[in-house]
């Protein structure tokens, strides 16, 4: 397996959350092989803890002074009050592992007011993959650790989704009409890297808006999706205000989009491209506590930038292209960008395996742009 670039506190406890197949529990056992591991998946305890949360200090030795792991903490909510005390009584320190946030939001349970700090896991990162990252492979199957050596990352892709809906969605009572839940995750993915449409979405997958709303809302709490909001800072034209939409993950999105000849192969790689991109970005700037908020950019009249991340470090302006030729169009966005904030650094990645610098834009080769993302954020 891979070593993983996310940093922990050393003396501090933490919540660790990521979607189901991250590597969470894998990454928990390694780091910390002497940890007391509490896997919340295991039905008699589960059935014991859930009964009386207190019971949780009888699987902890007597003068135990390493980590204990909490796998799938979300669970058992009310553990965290015990998880509390024993931190406070024991000092223990504990590590708190989930694939989702949602029931700990809902009930609005002690999240131990500052005594842990809140992780996430991402799907691997081209950083971690290193010399076996091979872009063709990623752009189709995505990064989850699993697919790194499964022969047939297709069918265990396939078998990924229909797991979540059993047991997150299904288990969980989140959905009373699973058929319905179905249809809208395959109507979601024609919105992969667009703008949000909810009443359209809401029309194809014939379901009332309310409750496709509802549905994204369970896709963000289970860490399966993100929003990205738009950037407004000083605007000096009018901007569009409604959120992009992402799977987290290229091989799950892929995965979800039907694919037949009505289907536009160049529209399903544009979205592959800039979802792998945004993954990464993403996962870079949480591990690497870059400090950046992460936004889209278009005009009201369409003219567009995929990303801008924003913090202390500077204005970064990415627009991702699938085709290998540059053209005047292929800028436009950037240059509009650029225009009317000069302080920005702006980056064309694209198709082609040139490198080049026009207008005080480089222009980058994917590949290329994905490998060194992290110095070009400097």
């Amino acid at each position: 397996m891979y070593s993983r670039i996310l940093k922990y506190p050393q003396n501090k406890s933490f919540f660790l959350f990521g979607p189901r197949g991250t590597g969470k529990s894998y990454w928990v056992r390694t780091t910390f092989p002497d940890a007391v591991y509490i896997d919340l998946l295991e039905a008699e305890l589960y059935v014991s803890l859930l009964a009386n949360p207190q019971r949780l200090s009888e699987h902890i030795p007597e003068d135990h002074s390493n980590w204990i792991i909490l796998d799938e903490v979300q669970r058992i909510p009310e553990l965290l009050n015990e998880v509390h005390r024993l931190i406070e009584k024991e000092k223990y320190k504990f590590i708190l592992t989930g694939s989702s946030a949602r029931k700990l939001k809902r009930k609005s349970v002690n999240l131990l007011a500052g005594r842990a700090l809140t992780l996430s896991l991402f799907p691997l990162t081209v950083l971690e993959l290193s010399n076996d990252f091979n872009l063709e492979r990623s752009l189709q199957f995505g990064h989850l650790p699993s697919v790194s050596h499964e022969s047939n990352p297709e069918a265990y892709l396939k078998s990924y989704v229909q797991t979540y809906l059993q047991e997150e969605i299904q288990q969980e009572g989140l959905t009373r009409n699973l058929a319905a839940f179905t249809r809208f995750l395959e109507s979601a993915s024609f919105s992969q890297g667009s703008i949000l449409n909810v009443s359209e979405v809401a029309r194809e997958c014939s379901v009332g808006r309310k409750v496709v709303e509802q549905y994204f809302q369970i896709l963000e709490d289970l860490l399966l999706a993100d929003f990205v909001p738009p950037f407004t800072k000083k605007a000096k034209r009018r901007l569009r205000q409604n959120r992009k939409f992402y799977f987290f993950d290229v091989g799950v999105y892929r995965t979800l989009r039907p694919k037949g000849p009505l289907d536009q192969p160049e529209l399903i790689e544009g979205a592959a491209l800039e979802t792998l991109f945004y993954q990464e970005l993403k996962a870079l700037n949480d591990y690497l506590d870059l400090g950046f908020d992460l936004y889209y950019w278009q005009t009201a009249g369409g003219i567009e930038v995929d990303f801008v991340a924003y913090g202390e470090k500077g204005i970064f302006a990415f627009e991702i292209k699938r085709q290998a030729k540059i053209n005047s169009k292929s800028l436009k966005g950037l240059k509009l960008f650029k225009k009317d904030y000069p302080l920005a650094k702006t980056f064309l990645i694209y198709g082609g395996d040139r490198t080049i610098n026009k207008e005080g834009i480089q222009i980058l080769p994917f590949n290329q742009a994905l490998i060194c993302l992290k110095d070009l954020l400097k």
